[in-house]
């Protein structure tokens, strides 16, 4: 993701997220680049679930679900009347 000035770009290593200065005058040149900091983010394949703010200070990024196993499930019968009763028509 490039920075709102064009001088900088964002990127994922895996957990870390990286920065780059750029330069592209009469040729693209990049610094080398850095670490911002390193946590466990979600992840999607074809697309950066993550933004940063314009002034490039703070990002905005999707924790991953600590999924709790359950045995339990829960079963409704007569749905439609109870739906009846919560939402009734005039």
């Amino acid at each position: 993701m490039w920075s709102r000035d064009g001088r900088e770009l964002f990127f994922r290593n895996n957990d870390k997220m990286m920065s780059a200065r750029v330069t592209a005058d009469h040729e693209f040149r990049s610094d080398r680049p850095i670490v911002l900091f390193e946590k466990r983010f979600d992840t999607l394949s074809w697309n950066a679930n993550y933004d940063v703010t314009p002034d490039g200070a703070r990002f905005l990024m999707v924790q991953p679900t600590i999924a709790v196993p359950s045995n339990e499930i829960n079963v409704v019968l007569n749905w439609t009347e109870e739906l009846k009763r919560l939402v009734p028509t005039r």
